[in-house]
């Protein structure tokens, strides 16, 4: 008797041999395993990697700007820490010295004053230093209180970071 027979036989009677389970398409695999060594891998880089500290970058001199000859400028600076706080404004070159009064009627009455006594004693250019952190709108403001005191006069801005 062959095979085939036999399993006929077996079937006819009664005897099944043992069952087998429907082969389906939709069969899923579970990657939660996987994510989760892909999380442990990536905290584990994440505590053992050294972080660099940023290198300062050295930046080339400008092309097309002059330097300002200070012997023929008048110079205002403006000095501050931003934010809310007000900045102080200096008549000269760096912060020494008093800084002007905070009333800003008085600071841009002492500033056309500064510039007009500058114009007349053969100063041709207005310097207004601003330190990193001051608000443009400070600087425009001693801006044109500088600039209401000169006329024909070179106008140059510059910034400088506070040490």
């Amino acid at each position: 008797m062959s095979q085939a027979e036999l399993w006929d036989q077996q079937t006819e009677e009664g005897h099944e041999l043992a069952k087998h389970r429907p082969v389906s398409d939709d069969v899923e695999i579970d990657i939660t395993p996987m994510i989760d060594c892909v999380f442990l891998l990536l905290i584990f880089f994440i505590i053992c990697s050294t972080m660099s500290k940023a290198s300062s970058v050295q930046l080339p001199p400008a092309r097309h700007g002059q330097g300002v000859d200070e012997q023929t400028s008048v110079i205002i600076t403006i000095d501050g820490e931003g934010g809310e706080a007000k900045p102080r404004v200096y008549l000269g070159d760096g912060t020494s010295g008093e800084p002007l009064p905070d009333d800003r009627q008085t600071q841009e009455r002492l500033i056309t004053e500064a510039v007009e006594q500058g114009m007349q004693s053969g100063k041709s250019t207005i310097l207004v230093k601003a330190a990193k952190a001051v608000k443009s709108g400070d600087v425009e403001r001693v801006s044109s209180a500088a600039a209401a005191g000169a006329e024909g006069a070179s106008f140059h801005i510059g910034v400088f970071e506070a040490q």
